[in-house]
């Protein structure tokens, strides 16, 4: 019996097969589309092709490395009269789209589409032939996995909807350590499991781990991290999280690395952190997007709290190079994947930790690091998609698609970052060598 995702439903399941099986539209309608997207791709010279339902390429070549194939004209009718492109990212969740070959590559199309939204008397034409096409209520099933009001608010809603949607989804295509950030590479042919042991022993090694210390991981996921540094560098742990499904995985991994007495789990909120108990190493990987801009300086404040005196912060977290804007990338992002997910310039993060009273003592850019963990990442669940499916459903499978390889084009092409920081307390002495040699020994 197939299960569904916390976030799916039965009907947009039966929808999608519906969709999928449907075939021939009047010659009219084809000559629509083709009129629409000669005015809206005049000027596309790109990777992508497009296909119509009757197996017509109308866009590009059938050699392309990736088609986008429209199985009903309504997604056009929707881009054209809204003019809101997360209207085709909600077409192919419901089956409306597909894509054939690197779906990492339609981001150029996306990246062309938003630039080149085309304006009057263009659009007039446009608007003509878009209300000659059908239309599909389908895309409204795409309401039914969202995330709510009440799930933006940076709480313990907004964590189950990213990450409470399963461990058995998250296995299929994490490493077997259950790393989800990115990963640390010494070459493009390493294996993500390889590659992620060396980002939990880099980021031991930067923290100048030694036995007997105090660590606290902020966002501790299934517990990779603190497990690593107790077994490996004999520190006493504390993970905390707000997923209830990360939280109890955590538990059992550490009762069965027999790590009880050097391991503590907590499914908490850093806002319920007593600040009288203090720590010689803060870290948190990857959970810092779920801050929120305005948050900032209260969560950089608590943590200057906690750090004891001569202690070092490290920040593992993703930056974009603008700001946060309200744009069809980053809705699409806050309705289906991050409800509370804001990306911040690596500037206002330093800015804050320094306004908390951090001195900033190594930056690092992992930037490509990140688009390698992602290709690893799409393959492996593209691999396993029927056991995804089945797990989660046909439409959430589409959305975690569709977000990742999003993610590793916006990596790829830099608009998107991933910056380690390094900091301690401000006019203290420095827990750091003199160099950094000690960064680079061969690892564990």
């Amino acid at each position: 019996m197939r299960k569904t995702g916390i976030r799916n439903g039965t009907h947009i399941e039966s929808d999608l097969s519906r969709r999928q099986g449907s075939g021939q539209f009047h010659d009219s309608t084809g000559t629509a589309v083709q009129n629409i997207l000669e005015l809206m791709l005049a000027n596309y010279h790109g990777p992508v092709a497009i296909k119509l339902w009757n197996g017509q390429t109308v866009v590009g070549s059938s050699a392309s490395c990736c088609t986008l194939i429209f199985r009903h004209p309504a997604p056009l009718r929707e881009l054209v009269l809204h003019k809101d492109l997360v209207r085709l990212a909600e077409a192919y969740i419901v089956g409306e789209l597909d894509v054939e070959g690197d779906i990492e590559t339609l981001f150029d199309l996306v990246e062309y589409l938003i630039q080149h939204m085309p304006h009057w008397p263009a659009r007039l034409r446009l608007v003509h032939h878009a209300l000659h096409l059908p239309y599909d209520d389908i895309i409204e099933s795409s309401n039914r996995i969202r995330a709510t009001a009440e799930e933006r608010r940076n709480s313990l809603a907004s964590i189950a909807f990213h990450y409470d949607i399963g461990n058995e989804f998250y296995s299929l295509w994490l490493d077997p350590e259950m790393v989800y950030s990115c990963a640390y590479f010494k070459n493009t042919d390493q294996s993500l499991a390889d590659a992620q042991h060396d980002k939990l022993d880099y980021i031991c090694r930067k923290l100048r781990l030694s036995p007997g210390q105090t660590l606290l991981d902020i966002g501790c996921g299934w517990g990779a991290l603190v497990i690593w540094a107790a077994r490996h560098y004999g520190v006493n742990a504390h993970g905390i999280t707000l997923s209830q499904q990360q939280y109890s995985r955590a538990v059992e991994r550490v009762q069965n690395e027999g790590l009880d007495n050097r391991v503590r789990i907590e499914l908490k909120d850093y806002r319920s952190l007593i600040q009288n108990e203090q720590y010689d190493r803060v870290v948190s990987v990857g959970m810092f997007e779920h801050i929120g801009i305005t948050n900032f300086q209260a969560y950089f404040d608590i943590i200057k709290k906690i750090l004891k005196p001569g202690g070092l912060f490290l920040n593992h977290s993703i930056t974009n190079d603008t700001g946060w804007q309200i744009n069809p990338l980053t809705r699409f992002i806050n309705r289906y994947v991050f409800p509370d997910g804001e990306l911040a310039r690596i500037s206002d993060m330093t800015n804050a930790m320094e306004k908390a009273g951090f001195e900033i003592l190594d930056v690092e850019g992992l930037r490509q690091h990140y688009n390698l963990t992602l290709c690893r990442w799409i393959q492996a669940l593209e691999t396993h998609r029927n056991q995804a499916v089945n797990i989660v459903g046909e439409a959430t499978y589409r959305v975690w698609q569709l977000y990742m390889a999003g993610a590793a084009y916006y990596f790829n092409e830099g608009s998107m970052g991933l910056y380690q920081v390094l900091a301690g307390h401000n006019r203290q002495p420095l827990p750091v060598p003199l160099r950094r040699e000690d960064l680079y020994r061969v690892t564990m």
